[in-house]
């Protein structure tokens, strides 16, 4: 073991290297970067398309390229998935992530290069690693397994033009090198079950014998998984069942809902938790800190960034900003170029930077995953901090939530559906600590609350326990990335909820 860790130490030196070179000049790293995707891409069809061989700096691609969304770019995907090639990027692609999204029923397939792979997401993987031993080197994390809580379809080969789809965690699994394979569990014919609730079980069964000292997957399903594995085992607490469990590695969802709860089954002071920012599209940021609340962007993956302002998101040809060009503490939408061929391609988040030296960033929502009806602009990150305090006031702890506007005559307010793990001590101090939480947080929406004259008090509703998980099984978004979309403009998620689910016994529905 002396010989693995002086391996792992060598490893995570030379790495460091490399990262600590583009925090020191990330604007001359993602500008070569750039010009490789470029000149790399000359010859593709898109590269024609657009005279690539002419572009010479980031002025000339986003005065000539526009910006796509998935939609815009769905055509060449569907004739990539034909067999055709040389389209978007150079070289087969065969691979491609199937993803609903946070909002629709119609899946996403996401082209995955071999690029992508290997120096993306694989990349990444090995950095979330490397930057948490640079801060913790005397960690035994390598003295037992890693657990991937990973997504819930199998790879599915589809014969008539010889491609692959699938959930991008199944993807990443299948294609994982060996001596990753032997770190992990559970097996790898347990991982890429698609029937969830029995995938559920077995990986409870598969990993509750083993010594698991790391976690990795989205907070809301690793704590379905660590409660079944605790009513399995007959255990309290999971450090009863993995004692030597040291850090949980977590993206997809933001972390702040879920906090306490995993405080509450992980009492172990010297528990770890590290934030991961990826997708389908690719792997972004992690963090570089303990106890930080933002992740360092990562720019030696093959992705250039673009940030368009929230506020010209649907404009043609909005205005983007690179790296050197943005403001602290400013919502974005983000937008990156990859060596799988997304160009200049809008994926629906939105984030601040926190810090320019080095770029370090939070995710504050999705570009379709907020509410602005009046002008208030309430963003998720708004909404997850006001539950934060209200639920610290009142002793609870929540397990999902969802919102969107409610109209009644002439009133109009926001309607929160919030399913709790431990109910508040008091419903109407938590209604009201949370609507004055927003108004500290959201100027916008302070000016809309003013005197109840615009935006009237949230209308808050207590939900039966299980209510979010009946929804994602009726649309069949069980296990992997599927979450429950937070807050939206129309209230087609919110009456499918309303409709399908029981109020909670004692429920308040406040009107402060």
């Amino acid at each position: 073991m002396a010989i693995i860790n002086s391996v792992l130490n060598w490893l995570v030196r030379k790495r460091m290297h490399q990262i600590e070179y583009f925090k020191a000049f990330p604007d001359e790293v993602q500008r070569d970067l750039f010009l490789h995707l470029i000149s790399y891409s000359e010859e593709t069809e898109w590269g024609q398309k657009y005279d690539y061989r002419s572009i010479k700096n980031p002025e000339i691609f986003r005065e000539r390229v526009p910006v796509s969304t998935y939609e815009d770019l769905m055509p060449i995907i569907e004739r990539l998935k034909d067999g055709e090639q040389n389209l978007l990027w150079p070289g087969e692609v065969k691979w491609f992530a199937k993803s609903s999204g946070t909002s629709g029923s119609k899946s996403k397939f996401i082209p995955i290069s071999r690029f992508t792979l290997e120096e993306c997401h694989y990349k990444a993987g090995k950095d979330v690693l490397t930057l948490y031993l640079n801060n913790f080197p005397e960690s035994e994390v390598f003295q037992g397994k890693g657990l991937l809580m990973g997504g819930s379809q199998n790879i599915q080969e589809v014969t008539n033009s010889s491609y692959y789809e699938g959930d991008l965690s199944a993807i990443l699994i299948h294609n994982m090198p060996y001596w990753a394979q032997i770190l992990r569990t559970p097996s790898q014919s347990i991982a890429l079950m698609d029937e969830w609730e029995s995938k559920l079980t077995l990986m409870a069964e598969a990993t509750m014998n083993h010594n698991v000292t790391s976690i990795s997957g989205v907070p809301s399903w690793t704590l379905v998984l660590l409660n079944r594995i605790l009513e399995l085992s007959g255990k309290k607490y999971i450090t009863e069942v993995w004692p030597d469990l040291e850090v949980f590695f977590h993206g997809g969802v933001s972390f702040t809902p879920y906090r306490d709860q995993y405080l509450s089954l992980i009492p172990k002071s010297d528990m770890h938790y590290f934030e991961t920012y990826n997708a389908s599209e690719g792997f972004f940021a992690i963090q570089d800190r303990p106890n930080a609340s933002d992740m360092l962007l990562m720019l030696d993956y093959g992705i250039y960034y673009e940030f368009i302002r929230v506020e010209d998101i649907g404009v043609s040809f909005p205005k983007s900003l690179t790296l050197d060009e943005v403001e602290l503490f400013t919502n974005y939408a983000m937008v990156i170029s990859t060596n799988s061929g997304l160009w200049r391609y809008m994926i629906g988040d939105t984030i601040q930077f926190t810090s320019k030296k080095p770029y370090r960033i939070q995710v504050t929502g999705r570009t379709k995953n907020f509410i602005n009806i009046v002008g208030e602009e309430l963003m998720v990150d708004n909404a997850e901090k006001a539950l934060t305090v209200a639920a610290s006031k009142t002793g609870a702890k929540l397990r999902d939530y969802t919102a969107a506007p409610l109209y009644q005559d002439d009133k109009i307010r926001h309607e929160w559906l919030i399913e709790f793990a431990t109910p508040p001590s008091d419903f109407e101090v938590f209604s009201k600590v949370f609507d004055e939480s927003l108004k500290s947080l959201n100027s916008d929406y302070e000016a809309k609350r003013y005197h109840d004259l615009v935006l009237k008090p949230p209308l808050l509703k207590a939900l039966e326990e299980g209510s979010f998980y009946s929804w994602l099984k009726r649309n069949n978004k069980l296990g992997g990335q599927h979450k429950v979309p937070r807050l939206m403009n129309q209230r087609v998620i919110v009456d499918d909820i309303l409709a399908n689910s029981n109020l909670a016994e004692n429920n308040f529905n406040l009107n402060i």
